[in-house]
């Protein structure tokens, strides 16, 4: 299970305030918190500093390697932005949030990708929008996956996100990711998969009640990777459990640490 902490985003008032404001101490903070409760990769992202981004982007990737020796997710819609994360990024392999299969976004990010040996999230969308149903979403992987591989991309690098939409607005949303995952794991049993799934609870009271169900439904189905708060106790100890009961948590030594770092505790 790869776990993605999501907290150093722009788009959160405290994270923004801190970059605005070169506030190393916080970020580094945030960091070191994602990591110590369970985050593989840190997700960096400034994407809504639109006239300053790379140089933002810059400065966190910086600021954040200075704390933590922990692989970077560099998350944006803007290549350059991209880049400049990619070229600082020093630990591990980086990961690439994300590309579509959008002509042009594919042309600008396939580069990227190859260039610095990044995993990449691959989203379910393409040129004629956000796909609704599983059928339409696998016309989107099926497209994707063969020009990655043909690029030379591994498929242990693809990472799918099947679009998480909020059933709030959508009723079969969460029913169609979960037919889009079993599809993705029967056709291409070797790639693997990341999401934001607080999206689907998005607009709805008791949000976390439905996240955390959404992420054992997913695991149940092949889910193995996450773009989420690794701080959040509950979801984690959701996680560690999941894991253990589908027999992939050897020895249970997951799921024990998860008991000693108090996850469990009423």
């Amino acid at each position: 299970m790869l776990i993605v902490g999501e907290l150093i985003n722009t788009s959160r008032k405290a994270i923004s305030e801190a970059v605005e404001g070169k506030d190393a101490q916080y970020i580094q903070q945030v960091a070191r918190e994602q990591l110590e409760a369970g985050a593989n990769y840190i997700d960096v992202n400034c994407g809504n500093k639109v006239f300053n981004e790379v140089e933002y982007m810059q400065w966190l990737v910086t600021t954040i390697q200075e704390a933590v020796q922990a692989p970077l997710c560099i998350d944006s819609p803007n290549p350059q932005a991209l880049e400049a994360g990619l070229a600082l990024a020093k630990y591990g392999t980086p990961m690439i949030n994300s590309i579509t299969d959008e002509g042009p976004r594919f042309e600008a990010i396939l580069p990227l990708v190859l260039k610095y040996k990044a995993k990449v999230v691959a989203l379910c969308m393409d040129d004629h929008g956000m796909p609704e149903t599983a059928a339409d979403r696998m016309r989107v992987v099926d497209s994707l996956y063969r020009k990655l591989t043909a690029a030379g991309v591994k498929d242990d690098d693809i990472y799918f996100d099947p679009l998480v939409k909020p059933v709030s607005s959508v009723q079969t949303a969460g029913v169609e990711v979960l037919e889009t995952i079993k599809l993705i794991k029967q056709n291409y049993p070797e790639v693997h998969f990341m999401c934001g799934l607080s999206n689907v609870s998005y607009g709805l009271p008791n949000r976390k009640v439905l996240n955390r169900l959404f992420v054992a439904q997913t695991m149940t189905l092949g889910m193995d990777g996450y773009i989420l708060n690794p701080t959040d106790k509950s979801m984690m100890g959701v996680i560690y459990a999941g894991a253990t009961l589908l027999g992939k948590d050897d020895y249970c030594m997951g799921y024990l640490k998860a008991h000693r770092k108090g996850l469990y505790e009423e």
